[in-house]
């Protein structure tokens, strides 16, 4: 299967490289995609939201029509997946949430982030939750460090749009919970919780748990690999 794999804030496509190698010997062709303006000293001024959506798009639209494709995205990923899942229902054979999940129609991931912000940068550690941070040593932080990018500020408060088309509830999708238990994530839908609402109109969604910190990438790439793996495989 064609699996075309995207980064959360702050990453390019470099982030899967310890993943795609566990992806490659189960047999799936790989494409970790670098989003606009996500490369080193590019200007993100003018890079908005639709424009991630469209070049997630773009790569579906690249692998050949007779060939299944399986969108796999990493945080902020996921709501870019899934908008792409909504342009191109009839091409997506599941979509891999990794510690992420749907945004509905006008969700955005951080509306009140000031619209002077050009450039999101990487948060100081100590502005992150513990939970974000299991699994990530000193080594491994700092290695995150050097290779963060700022995050253009559009795709930060920029709100999600979706179609009418509900055929993007029918896709298979998979959640591959991290910093939270799948128990909970189950609880929160049960609740409606406004960040579990469109995952729970889901029709074929599982949940499945990977114990570590916000970037299993780089804290468990292996299993990470191998979770997804199995979830294709399903």
């Amino acid at each position: 299967m064609d699996i075309i794999l995207v980064p959360g804030f702050w990453l390019d496509g470099s982030a899967w490289g310890d993943v795609v190698p566990v992806l490659q010997a189960a047999g799936h062709t790989t494409h970790p995609l670098t989003l606009p303006g996500m490369t080193r000293g590019a200007d993100g001024s003018g890079v908005h939201l639709a424009d991630h959506v469209a070049a997630v798009v773009a790569a579906v639209d690249v692998v050949p029509g007779d060939r299944p494709v399986a969108l796999v995205g990493h945080s902020a990923g996921g709501g870019l997946v899934y908008a792409a899942s909504d342009a191109r229902p009839e091409r997506v054979a599941r979509v891999v949430y990794v510690d992420s999940g749907p945004m509905a129609d006008g969700q955005a991931v951080n509306a009140d982030l000031p619209p002077d912000v050009v450039d999101h940068q990487l948060p100081a550690w100590d502005e992150l939750e513990d939970a974000d941070l299991a699994g990530l040593t000193d080594e491994l932080r700092e290695k995150f460090r050097a290779r963060a990018l700022p995050q253009p500020g559009a795709t930060v408060r920029e709100p999600h749009r979706l179609s009418a088309d509900a055929r993007r509830l029918d896709i298979p999708s998979t959640v591959v919970a991290c910093e939270m238990p799948g128990s909970v994530l189950r609880d929160l839908m049960a609740q409606g919780h406004p960040y579990m609402a469109e995952l729970a109109r889901h029709h074929d969604c599982e949940i499945v748990d990977l114990p570590t910190g916000h970037w299993p990438m780089f804290t468990r790439p292996a299993d990470l690999g191998e979770t997804i793996a199995a979830a294709l495989a399903r």
